[in-house]
């Protein structure tokens, strides 16, 4: 996963390539893995509670928000 992330995150301009750091690539592994877990805890929150988490689901939300913007900004 870490070499599709730097991938996706390479800068390209004309034929130079530059690499992004590798704290950006661990923090988008860790987003993901976050993204995963918490996933699974709605979705075991469901299963469990038979409810809706608004709480879990915020949290879905700022952690995609959180990749997206960092694939977009690094992108620029």
């Amino acid at each position: 996963m870490r070499d599709f992330i730097r991938k996706a995150l390479t800068k390209k301009h004309g034929r130079t390539e530059v690499p992004p750091s590798q704290r950006l690539v661990l923090g988008i592994q860790f987003a993901v893995v976050a993204l995963l877990c918490l996933t699974g805890l709605e979705i075991a929150y469901m299963a469990l509670v038979r409810a809706f988490s608004s709480e879990i689901f915020a949290a879905i939300t700022l952690v995609i928000g959180t990749i997206l913007g960092t694939f977009f900004g690094q992108k620029a």
